[in-house]
């Protein structure tokens, strides 16, 4: 039964699209909290909004450094609810000397990312959206729309969280030699598998396919990069839908430019927060290296779209809201994100 105290909880909810809408609202039939959705993005310009709330839920491309955390503060904001598992965009350490917790979605739906990633190199190895515009268009061709098998070939998997474990799991059904780097290594699921970790330089030498699935540090940032790109055979591919800065995109540009490496399929792009989430069909994208990025045949875009579908949309709203909870009711934060 709702409390007085859980009554009287207001959350100011940024950056709502029309599904979040819909996932939270059915899933606060349970929590009945009052949610009021943002349209816009928290930022410095933005923050003042959420005075008169208690709880901010926030999103990956919303700002949330320590010019914003300042501002929350002065609006008595004591939880900041990050929808999602990245937490790269939170001043961690100016939300700590604020005393705002901050908690986050673990883990919603490892499928959904990873099916998403799996559907990524199948559009990029087989041409899929080549040959879907030709034939919108009535061009039944195939000149040009030579692919590959993914049986036999060997795919790395940077990272072995949940997400990674799966894409490992669901790729080695192909029939994929699978090998692994993770500074910190599940030994005992990759032996269960007979997957193997290898040392970095030899993961990006002898991979055909590298997909990333590690959390953005500062270890991690541009992780691949110009000389990991020079080290990766002509013909591999990339899959990245773990966070944009993860790839130096600069150094994946020139490397396709000559060639030097099979393709990219990009679910997520280091600065995608002006462009991802919003329709730019009808305006110019001055964004010079997303926009070439957008010019090659061999690299296909998604924005941000690996995490939708119906089940990680319940399974994030039940478990942003469940934080709060646990929150107001004093018990453990399983989900908390500390400096």
């Amino acid at each position: 039964m709702q409390t007085k105290t859980e009554a009287a909880i207001n959350i100011a909810f940024y950056d709502a699209k029309s599904y979040d809408r819909d996932s939270f609202t059915e899933t606060n039939r349970s929590f009945l909290y009052n949610i009021d959705f943002f349209d816009f993005h928290l930022n410095p310009k933005t923050a003042f909004s959420a005075k008169g709330y208690k709880v901010v839920c926030a999103f990956v491309n919303d700002v949330i450094n320590e010019t914003v955390i300042k501002i929350l503060k002065e609006c008595g904001v004591e939880l900041i609810a990050m929808r999602c598992a990245g937490y790269n965009n939170v001043d961690l350490k100016a939300a700590k000397e604020a005393g705002i917790r901050i908690v986050r979605v673990p883990a919603y739906s490892p499928h959904s990312v990873a099916e998403h990633a799996v559907g990524l190199l199948l559009a990029v190895t087989r041409r899929l959206p080549q040959a879907y515009l030709r034939t919108k268009t009535g061009n039944f061709t195939l000149d040009g729309l030579t692919g590959r098998d993914l049986f036999g070939l060997t795919a790395g998997i940077l990272g072995t969280g949940k997400i990674g474990r799966t894409m490992a799991e669901l790729l080695a059904g192909f029939g994929m030699n699978i090998v692994l780097y993770d500074p910190l290594p599940n030994k005992e699921w990759a032996e269960s598998k007979n997957f193997k970790y290898v040392p970095l330089e030899d993961f990006f030498r002898n991979c055909d396919v590298i997909s990333l699935h590690c959390p953005l540090t500062e270890e991690t940032k541009h992780i691949v990069n110009k000389q990991s790109l020079a080290l990766m055979k002509k013909d591999a591919i990339i899959i990245n839908t773990g966070r944009g800065a993860l790839i130096d995109a600069h150094a994946l540009v020139q490397a396709l430019k000559k060639q030097e490496i099979g393709g990219a399929a990009l679910d997520v792009y280091e600065e995608e927060s002006r462009y991802f989430f919003t329709d730019w069909s009808a305006n110019v994208i001055r964004d010079d290296v997303l926009a070439r990025l957008l010019t090659f045949p061999n690299v296909f875009v998604t924005s941000h779209q690996a995490f939708l579908t119906t089940n990680a949309l319940s399974n994030i709203a039940e478990v942003t809201l469940g934080n709060i909870r646990d929150f107001y009711n004093g018990g453990k934060l399983e989900n908390e994100v500390k400096a």
